[in-house]
């Protein structure tokens, strides 16, 4: 996540990135394997081939991740300065191009997209992003949250055009210089960010003949369909409340490898999460704790801070998520609610008198 936001800003440096230092998996006896590609996975002979490289393993653990969803390049997506942010390469890539009084034309109108406007538009580029759906955020949010962050990014200069897509990129060479949309206006630009969505990576684990879904496919404990290999993070899906779900999140994967390992070592456990996301966009911390799938109705909680504000999603009488910003104690009391699975009154949470931690106790 300091990806897109503050190393991009450049308050975050290199080495603060890292999950670890080079010492760590000296001093653990880790054989740290950087730079290297798995060509395949030979189940039968339970080993791993890396070029003339063979690793053979007892329990394997994929954690490929995800990668993001690129342009056609019938519609420019080949051009240069078109860019995704997922890794460090991404990031390192355009960030020559954020310089002040530039045109950047943003795809999508997800945390994604959003938190590179609020990127640009801080460093005093001209920004420009387009959604294809009727509202930004309207795959995972609420009206009222997609409401809160238009705002917050008109109030900083950036264009937002919703409904409408993106038709196709031109070139000068085989640099983008324009931009054509689905409303038929065109758009002079210097570069362009695709934030359109990841797809799981899933090629090694399918080309290895396991199991795949909506991802690599696991059971409760983490385990593919060969026993002795396993999956954890956003390549995955995994078996949740009589479905299936794969979720996108730095706090699932830390969570979900975490009872792989400890399953790998027998301990049996089922992984159950306890979904919690979180955005930086400008001054506004947006966290988020459930999931907000099935919702009929929000309740809107507002504090006297104008930026702090809250939105509190119930299924019929369920509380199922809340989507905070800049308000740490609603998050923090939320995710304690859902984790328990309580419920609370519609109207207790719509009075801003009333202490939320008060709830708690309920």
């Amino acid at each position: 996540p300091p990806l897109s936001k503050k190393y991009l800003l450049g308050e975050m440096t290199l080495e603060r990135m890292y999950l670890r230092p080079k010492s760590y998996y000296d001093d653990r006896k880790i054989s740290l394997e950087l730079g290297q590609t798995v060509d395949q996975i030979d189940r039968e002979n339970k080993v791993i081939i890396l070029g003339e490289k063979i690793i053979p393993y007892d329990d394997l653990v994929l954690a490929t991740g995800s990668r993001p969803r690129r342009l056609s390049e019938t519609i420019g997506g080949n051009l240069e300065k078109v860019f995704t942010i997922r890794d460090l390469a991404d990031a390192d890539a355009m960030a020559p191009e954020f310089i002040e009084e530039r045109c950047v034309l943003i795809i999508g109108g997800g945390y994604i997209g959003l938190e590179a406007a609020a990127v640009a538009a801080t460093r005093g580029l001209k920004v420009t992003l387009v959604e294809m759906s009727d509202r930004i955020l309207s795959r995972v949010a609420a009206p009222q949250t997609s409401d809160y962050f238009r705002n917050l990014h008109k109030t900083h200069g950036v264009t937002i055009k919703e409904g409408i897509g993106l038709t196709k990129l031109n070139g000068d060479g085989d640099m983008v210089c324009s931009a054509e949309l689905s409303d038929g206006s065109k758009l002079e630009i210097d570069f362009v960010i695709v934030g359109v969505g990841i797809v799981p990576a899933t090629e090694l684990a399918k080309a290895s003949g396991l199991e795949i879904t909506d991802g690599i496919k696991v059971d409760s404990l983490g385990q593919t369909s060969d026993p002795a290999i396993w999956a954890a993070g956003d390549c995955c899906a995994f078996p949740y409340k009589n479905a299936e779900l794969r979720l996108e999140s730095v706090p699932n994967a830390i969570d979900q490898a975490e009872v792989v390992a400890q399953n790998i070592l027998g301990a049996q456990i089922d992984y159950v999460p306890k979904p919690w996301f979180w955005s930086d966009q400008y001054d506004v911390k947006l966290q988020i704790a459930g999931l907000n799938s099935g919702f009929s109705d929000v309740v809107i909680r507002k504090m006297p801070d104008q930026k702090a504000a809250s939105f509190w999603y119930y299924a019929d009488q369920k509380l199922i998520a809340v989507d905070a910003m800049n308000d740490p104690r609603a998050f923090m009391v939320a995710k304690r609610l859902l984790e328990a699975g309580k419920t609370v009154p519609r109207e207790a949470i719509s009075n801003p008198q009333i202490n939320l931690k008060t709830l708690l106790s309920t």
